[in-house]
């Protein structure tokens, strides 16, 4: 196929090469032939790279080069061009103004794309002649390795243009999901059920920010923590993402952005390529805060209310430890209290069955398999039995190593949990939507953000109506809209149908 890729800066390099390896004939254009020259030895140096790691042969990578045709302009006449795909400055008229010149001399059978990653594709398409032809085509840096894109028809947009679309995009070695167009596609608004709960986290002084990082990579299995990614990415980009996605749906309490973000960028604290975000990145740096060594003992005593299979799992995994467990009805007057807590609070329980507040903390169930348990004190919590709760977690099972243990503010749900439920509750909302199918849900927020799990898969290793009981529990505790359950849940938690199962659509859908 032949294709023109205008715009030859870091996307549209990206697409030209990974498009040119997998045999196509790309025309690369610009508005400055300086940088389509830049770009073909840029794309030329990254394929000779790739020679020398044995990642391709030397004559495939000569090939895929000969494969790039520059052009002077991104307006010649091409005949022979099935596809347009427009990389260029993220500004609306500036786009809308080069697809309607494009329709000038390309033949009308050509396929227009946007890679767009925050504009409506319909407002896009509706400055051009012939609006039918442009569908969005979203792909992620850096293009050869993040091997997805978001396929977004707009709302004139041909139906037979979204299955093209997705045809090219898999048989040139990517994987595609169609989604409608809305604000933030998918994988951008899937990825604000992490960075908003962390900055509300971060707001209610739950925890810090290197805590917070390491409850998420620890218990959640998350490959970075939600801080240590937006330093990566730049605080500055995020924080558009957040509020283009709020404003976009009405200002969602879902996705209600935090008051930290705004203060920040007019600082200048971007993260890294600024030197200085959520962490220092300078040369003299110290990284991370080191973690405070558990100093206390861990052999006192341990009482664990209730007979649920919550308080069963706990008194399992202390017993497991080695814990001196305290059996009676009530706690000892030595012994410290740990509840497992789900979606609720510690101070709750202490005032609803009059347990000791000086020695009653929260312990979340989803940390109890991780290597970092996470231990929820009160303000009434005793100094010293706060140390020997963490001494009494941190104990090892068996032959493990002892386990790290991270202490946050009591709050409902505790961190690890709030982060899943959000991350379930924002896919819920767009499964529930309709804007794509939960399977493609999943496969670009696996794909896309590197998450362990699909949102809805994750929350079916849960279970939906454990995920519902928690969801309701944030919501009645807080009164806060944004932990308000979905019907996405609701319904499957009520019919027993799994999160990521799609149901019998309506019969406006069905077809």
């Amino acid at each position: 196929m032949r294709i023109r890729i205008v715009g030859a800066g870091t996307m549209g390099r990206g697409i030209a090469q990974w498009a040119a390896t997998a045999g196509h004939t790309v025309e690369l254009a610009d508005a400055r032939q300086e940088s389509v020259d830049e770009a073909v030895g840029f794309i030329a140096g990254m394929l000779g790279r790739a020679v020398e790691k044995g990642r391709i042969g030397a004559e495939e990578a000569a090939d895929a080069v000969e494969r790039l045709v520059p052009l002077e302009s991104p307006l010649e006449p091409g005949d022979d061009v099935a596809l347009v795909i427009e990389a260029v400055l993220e500004d609306l008229a500036v786009k809308a103004e080069l697809f309607t010149s494009l329709e000038k001399v390309l033949p009308a059978s050509a396929v227009f794309a946007t890679n767009t990653s925050s504009l409506s594709v319909t407002r896009i398409g509706a400055r051009l002649a012939d609006p039918t032809r442009l569908a969005g085509l979203h792909f992620f840096n850096p293009v050869p390795l993040m091997r997805i894109a978001e396929v977004v028809p707009g709302a004139a947009t041909r139906p037979d243009i979204p299955p093209f679309l997705v045809d090219f995009v898999e048989r040139t070695g990517h994987r595609a999901v169609v989604v409608a167009d809305t604000p933030g596609f998918l994988v951008n608004h899937a990825g604000r059920g992490l960075i908003t709960e962390a900055l509300a986290l971060l707001e209610e002084d739950v925890c810090d920010v290197a805590g917070i990082d390491r409850i998420a990579r620890d218990v959640l299995g998350l490959r970075m923590g939600p801080f240590e990614l937006t330093d990566l990415t730049g605080l500055d980009v995020t924080a558009s993402v957040i509020d283009t996605v709020w404003q976009g749906f009405r200002h969602s309490d879902r996705l209600r952005p935090s008051y930290l973000t705004p203060n920040r960028v007019a600082a200048g604290l971007l993260g890294r390529k600024t030197g200085r975000g959520f962490y220092d990145h300078g040369t003299d740096a110290p990284g991370a805060p080191a973690e405070t060594p558990v100093t206390g003992d861990a052999g006192r005593p341990v009482h664990v209310p209730g007979d649920g299979e919550r308080a069963e799992e706990l008194r399992r995994a202390l017993d497991a430890a080695g814990a001196v467990l305290d059996p009676g009805p009530r706690p000892a007057a030595d012994a410290l209290v740990l509840l497992p807590v789900w979606g609720t609070t510690v101070a709750s329980a202490v005032a609803e069955h009059g347990l000791p507040a000086a020695r009653t903390f929260g312990v979340d169930p989803l940390s109890l398999p991780a290597r970092r348990r996470v231990l929820s004190m009160t303000p009434a919590a005793d100094p010293a039995a706060v140390e020997d709760a963490r001494a009494v977690l941190a104990r090892p099972e068996g032959d493990d190593r002892a386990r790290a243990v991270t202490v946050v503010r009591d709050t409902a749900g505790s961190v690890a949990q709030r982060i899943l439920a959000s991350i379930v509750q924002v896919s819920a909302s767009i499964a529930e939507r309709a804007i794509a199918a939960p399977a493609d849900i999943d496969l670009a927020v696996t794909t896309g953000l590197g998450y362990p799990h699909g949102p809805l898969a994750w929350g079916d290793t849960v279970g939906a109506a454990r995920m519902l009981e928690l969801h309701r529990a944030l919501y009645e505790t807080t009164g806060d809209p944004r932990y308000r359950p979905t019907r996405w849940v609701a319904e499957r938690a009520a019919l027993g149908l799994a999160l990521t199962d799609p149901g019998t659509p309506p019969p406006h859908r069905a077809g």
